[in-house]
């Protein structure tokens, strides 16, 4: 799909946080500037969580709580990350169950926390705002649910 506008980059987040549910695992990727982390501040901002939502770049993870019963959202930045022993270290595993997690640069180093998850690949489409978004689903929970 394409997405012009990193406003609807936000709204996209935003919709798509309406089908999010404790214990999804996300996996965002895409080059630098592709729009992760809009992305990832509209899904903030479905979930309703407290926020600001900002890059975890420096602190590689974030977690933010709910602000109205939904689940929490546990945000990575697996950039700075050299292998699965580092994601190890975060043990994300043990908030999986509990919060909706975002995996920003996460391609190649996470996909063994969850037999069920979403990949989004975010590329940029020229020199403007637009975007391509691929959305896959993967595993059980995802079959034949992503309309995108």
């Amino acid at each position: 799909m394409r997405i012009e506008t990193a406003e609807e980059m936000h709204r996209f987040g935003r919709e798509l946080a309406g089908r999010l549910r404790s214990g999804d695992l996300v996996v965002l990727s895409g080059g630098l500037g592709a729009g992760k982390t809009t992305l990832t501040q509209g899904i903030g901002a479905g979930l309703d969580v407290r926020g600001p939502v900002t890059s975890p770049t420096f602190v590689i993870a974030r977690v933010h709580p709910p602000l109205s019963g939904g689940p929490p959202l546990v945000h990575v930045d697996a950039y700075r990350l050299g292998g699965l022993a580092e994601v190890d270290d975060l043990d994300l595993d043990t908030s999986l169950e509990d919060a909706v997690t975002i995996v920003e640069w996460g391609e190649g180093l996470v996909e063994e926390l969850a037999e069920d998850r979403l990949e989004v690949r975010l590329e940029r489409v020229g020199e403007g705002e637009e975007r391509e978004v691929t959305v896959t689903g993967v595993g059980e929970r995802w079959a034949g649910s992503v309309p995108w």
